[in-house]
């Protein structure tokens, strides 16, 4: 928890914070909310969040197993910078490392479970686990690296070298409160995992990053990697897979990183494809279209737009693809940026004069005027323009339109030109300034040759679906008769068994990935056999258990539910269906 006061990151079960003595925000038992210390009720709830042991003991949550990335993060050479420094100069050195390390983990939503001497052991996907744990544990590690190199330089002494190493490996633990009084250790994991971590950050040579083989399948094409093959570590009995991560792979997003591998043919999607054809159609002749495309996570929104656009790659030139991010939901116009970096092509080894230069070239090309729309462009993508363009003397509201207007200039002269479609991925995690612009493109662009196609989850509320030139679409899930559809095209034509089929379309439930994913980890098991132009049972048929793919995504709802979590996972011991009279007789819910 961090402290209002100073920004120390403390551990849950604090009052007061550990280094200045500010009292510290009460979170409510029940819903999680941030109160005050002296409040009574809670701001999100509204129950009572007074707080004593016996409350503690009460509200102490069961243990629980659960899929958990952990990191090990350690400064390089502590005993000879000991060494080196006065005590006092230690201590401060100390503190700006942890405070580096912990700013880069909050921004993941990681979770720092104890600080080890100068090393920090580090959970994400407990207490509060998100669909995308592990990469958000390896950003965060390249991050921690960078975010270091950079304190290096700042303090720019030649008697030291601040340098971290880190290992991150994921795997399942139990998770949960252990012991009991005032030795409790709150949010405590038990299991192998942070072992392997801390063996794993071990091997890792200064300023790098090092995963296990389970990480490594869950980051893969979105992280560059290095085999360093099988690796022999001190108290684990077998050899493990290692990999250094070099650096992030490019791709915009975890669909593209995936269709870089290959996707699944599309099935049962073909009213909404062809519903996509017509809009285009209509675009073309000069009616701007928009089509909302929602549906939870996982029934196929982003496979639908990809095969939308194989459909057009023959007459697709203009192309304009934004991307929401969970990382940046408070970064300004982060989608923007990021797609107009790629318009212009720019590299790492640009020199700012040269990314001008590109700029420019791209305003030109669109027929706008380079001294109006290049100073503000510049100003968004934060390169320097002294000498070439006067300063720009505004407020930060006048620049903000200025800004909008200039993007909104770019995407309308793309239409002048040819039929732009533009692709709004993830809405729900796109921060207020891109939102806005994108209404001001809604607006204005109704005439044009363009087609704006914006996909979100249900939780989202569109603003844009009373224009009547915007299609509502809202995806469901797959028939049976389309599972079992999709479950053939991954089998290539060769039968599963008919129970093995039946259990995979039964725990599924008719969302895409969760069939495709199954599907897979029942393939790549050994429970079966392939005989040729069939599958058998290779043995008994057990209960199929929940991809390792899924099972952040998995728990993330669970935790989504808060104080319904509890019940769901009393409901789930009794099958997929009970009713609500035994659910109470068994339980002390009311």
């Amino acid at each position: 928890m961090q402290c209002s006061q100073c920004q120390t990151e403390n551990r849950e079960s604090r009052r007061f914070c550990a280094k200045c003595g500010t009292p510290l925000a009460v979170r409510c038992p029940e819903c999680g909310f941030a109160n005050e210390p002296n409040e009574e009720f809670c701001g999100g709830c509204g129950k009572a969040i007074a707080i004593t042991d016996r409350a503690r003991k009460h509200k102490a949550p069961e243990a629980e197993r659960r899929q958990l990335t952990v990191m090990f993060c350690d400064l390089v050479g502590s005993t000879a910078l000991a060494e080196r420094l006065d005590p006092e100069e230690l201590r401060e050195l100390l503190a700006q490392y942890q405070d580096t390390c912990a700013g880069v983990i909050q921004h993941y939503e990681g979770h720092i479970a104890r600080y080890i001497g100068d090393g920090l052991l580090v959970y994400f996907g407990y207490p509060q686990a998100h669909e995308d744990d592990a990469p958000r544990a390896v950003q965060a590690g390249l991050d921690i690296v960078n975010a270091i190199q950079d304190l290096h330089t700042r303090i720019a002494t030649t008697h030291i070298n601040l340098a971290v190493r880190i290992g991150i490996t994921t795997g399942l633990v139990v998770a949960g409160d252990i012991g009991s009084g005032e030795r409790v250790e709150e949010n405590a994991i038990v299991g192998e995992t942070p072992n392997l971590a801390a063996r794993l950050q071990g091997l890792a040579k200064p300023d790098t990053v090092v995963i296990g083989a389970n990480t490594q399948q869950l980051i893969e094409e979105l992280f560059d990697c290095e085999d360093l093959g099988e690796q022999r570590l001190k108290g684990v009995s077998q050899p493990v897979q290692a990999y250094w991560v070099r650096a992030e792979s490019g791709a915009p997003s975890r669909f593209e990183a995936k269709a870089a591998r290959g996707l699944t043919p599309l099935v049962g999607r073909e009213a909404e494809v062809d519903l996509l054809l017509k809009r285009w159609g209509q675009a073309k002749e000069g009616e701007g279209q928009v089509v909302l495309l929602s549906g939870e996570a996982g029934v196929g929104k982003s496979r639908i737009v990809h095969g939308f656009r194989e459909s057009l790659e023959i007459e697709l030139p203009n192309c304009v693809l934004y991307y929401g991010s969970p990382y940046h939901l408070n970064s300004a116009l982060y989608p923007a940026i990021d797609q107009f970096e790629r318009t212009c092509r720019f590299l790492k080894s640009d020199t700012p004069a040269q990314k001008l230069d590109k700029l420019e070239g791209v305003v030109a090309d669109l027929g706008l005027p380079v001294d109006d729309h290049a100073p503000i462009l510049a100003s968004l993508l934060s390169l320097s323009f002294d000498g070439r363009y006067p300063p720009l003397e505004l407020s930060p509201q006048e620049l903000k339109n200025k800004t909008l207007r200039a993007l909104g200039s770019v995407i309308g002269g793309m239409a002048t030109q040819d039929t732009v479609l533009m692709v709004v991925e993830d809405a729900h995690w796109i921060d207020p300034s891109t939102l806005e612009l994108i209404a001001l493109v809604i607006e204005e662009l109704r005439s044009a040759r363009f087609l704006l196609l914006i996909t979100f989850r249900p939780e989202f509320e569109s603003p844009w679906g009373s224009h009547p030139h915007v299609t509502v679409l809202t995806l469901n899930r797959l028939s049976q008769k389309e599972s079992t559809t999709m479950i053939a095209k991954l089998t290539r034509g060769k039968p599963l068994p008919h129970e093995v089929r039946d259990q995979i379309i039964a725990k599924t439930d008719g969302v895409p990935l969760f069939v495709e994913e199954l599907t897979k980890t029942v393939l790549e098991s050994d429970l079966l056999r392939d005989e040729s132009d069939h599958y058998v049972l290779a043995g008994p048929l057990t209960p199929l258990a929940i991809p390792a793919s899924l099972q952040d995504s998995l728990m993330a709802r669970l935790d989504r539910l808060a104080p319904l979590k509890e019940v769901a996972e009393l409901a789930a011991t009794f099958g997929r269906t009970f009713s609500r009279e035994l659910l109470l007789a068994v339980s002390s819910f009311q």
